[in-house]
């Protein structure tokens, strides 16, 4: 009989499912949910209640079930993916303490600095841990709790992160796989284990409060009875999901060495598969793990979109006339730079960086000029952490790309261009709720006595879309050129950064 799977993201602004057929791939039903997150609270926290999460993920679910029109009583099992890096605090009896803090949450900057310097600084903590505890991990969180809400901080009996939470929401049990667990900042990445010292540097008696760690492969569990009858479903396996990122891996079909995932969003990310521990030793790309068994380094920028999204406003534009406009200009905007640090930045680590047009003149002050500036300097800035990547041992084949961005040729040409690397676009947009989709069919597979790669399964269902770029020669030096310019210029103006801060 015919079998479906269903995939959920989890994200910060809502939830999306995907019903998918278990033999092909093929989606077959979409729903979506939007979340609220809380309003008022204090400069740099964000937070939102996991109660609306799980209500988010029925209401997606049941939308993409209806639009399916399937038996959902043959829908055999569920993956979740969630936005990594929160905190989601359980008491002993499996209830929520407080409500979640979230990836974006930079209110424990001083807790950071905290587990930094009782881990012997940041070399050394990179050292142990293999990747650079940041403000958005979760271990800081958990060390703001204990120091601001010690009463709520004595009812901690479980730390979840957001999947974990709707796992444990569908099946009743704490679970935690590798992937998501490497961005908490309490995990050695190299050995897959919870490192002593980070844990102790919170609290001693944290250890027993963490899940244990498990291989991707092994689902979290079975989903509760009462919950299945609500969507007619029988008995569901419900995978080890993963944090977005990994999901979006996996729904990208990046599960084997050379590959890249491109995320071209509000934020930009570059990740790709790596069968070793990928650590890079100044702490710029992010060494976690995958949500299949391998690693994951990724590198993430904080503005991509986001600057053309003001563009657009300013010069009162859509997507299709800033794409044309940015075309009236040449490859390199006639010199004209644009470092994008609207909302600082992370890589290159410039939190306190500010966007800069650099190159004005009577040949470039017009909108086209800019704009193409904008979309180029981007590009750049992904290409700083990129070559990055290349030196520390990647050696891309092609780069697969979503978002937003991926949706402009344009933007696709300029990346293969500066990259110089294949970009390819994908048939199924929604990576990461794919990619959980994927990841439960193999989970699903495994639990009934299969032999199979997560690879086999990904090389037959991922499927390339419509756009794609190759990298063109004839570019290729006056890119590298631009892209030294751009690496110096952004640190020349390191100290001017600096100084407008403390102004």
């Amino acid at each position: 009989m015919p079998q479906y799977a269903a995939g959920i993201d989890s994200g910060t602004q809502g939830t999306k499912a995907l019903i998918v057929d278990a033999a092909s791939g093929r989606v077959v039903g979409r729903g979506k949910a939007p979340h609220a997150m809380i309003a008022g609270l204090g400069p740099g926290s964000s937070e939102q209640d996991p109660a609306v999460w799980a209500a988010a993920m029925e209401k997606a679910l049941a939308a993409a079930l209806s639009e399916s029109r399937i038996d959902p009583g043959k829908v055999a099992a569920i993956g979740v993916s969630g936005q990594q890096h929160g905190f989601v605090p359980l008491d002993a009896k499996g209830r929520v303490i407080r409500p979640a803090k979230l990836w974006n949450d930079t209110s424990t900057i001083a807790e950071t600095e905290e587990i930094v310097a009782a881990l012997g600084g940041r070399v050394r903590a990179i050292a142990r841990l293999g990747i650079a505890p940041a403000v958005g991990f979760t271990a800081s969180k958990i060390l703001w709790l204990k120091r601001h809400e010690p009463g709520r901080f004595a009812r901690l009996a479980t730390v979840l992160l957001p999947h974990n939470y709707l796992n444990h929401w569908l099946t009743g049990r704490p679970h935690m796989e590798y992937g998501d667990a490497s961005g908490t900042g309490l995990m050695d990445v190299r050995k897959r284990r919870w490192n002593e010292a980070a844990v102790a540097a919170i609290d001693p008696e944290l250890a027993g409060k963490l899940p244990a760690l498990r291989h991707p492969a092994e689902p979290a569990g079975e989903m509760k009875k009462d919950i299945a009858a609500r969507f007619g479903f029988g008995r569901v396996l419900v995978a080890a999901g993963g944090g977005d990122n990994m999901m979006g891996a996996i729904g990208s079909g990046n599960v084997a060495p050379g590959l890249c995932s491109l995320s071209l969003g509000t934020s930009g990310t570059v990740y790709s598969y790596f069968e070793r521990p990928f650590v890079d030793p100044e702490g710029e790309i992010a060494a976690f793990c995958d949500s299949t068994g391998g690693w994951l380094p990724l590198l993430c920028t904080m503005n991509v979109t986001n600057t053309t999204e003001i563009v657009k406003s300013l010069f009162g534009l859509d997507n299709a006339r800033l794409e044309r406009l940015a075309q009236r200009a040449p490859a390199g905007a006639g010199g004209l730079l644009f470092l994008p640090f609207v909302d600082g930045e992370r890589v290159p680590v410039l939190p306190f960086a500010s966007a800069v047009l650099f190159g004005l003149d009577r040949g470039t002050f017009d909108a086209g000029h800019i704009v193409r500036a904008v979309m180029e300097g981007t590009v750049f800035n992904l290409g700083y952490g990129f070559a990055r990547m290349r030196d520390l041992g990647l050696k891309p084949a092609e780069i697969r790309a979503t978002g937003g961005g991926a949706r402009s040729r344009l933007w696709l040409q300029i990346a293969a261009d500066v990259l110089g690397t294949p970009v390819v676009t994908l048939k199924e947009s929604e990576a990461a709720a794919y990619g959980a989709a994927l990841q439960s069919v193999w989970n699903w597979r495994l639990a009934a006595g299969e032999k199979i790669a997560i690879s086999d399964i990904a090389a037959k269902w991922v499927v390339r879309g419509r756009l794609a770029a190759e990298p063109d020669p004839a570019r290729a030096a006056l890119y590298a050129d631009l892209q030294g310019r751009f690496n110096d210029l952004w640190k020349r103006l390191v100290p001017d950064f600096q100084a407008r801060r403390r102004a």
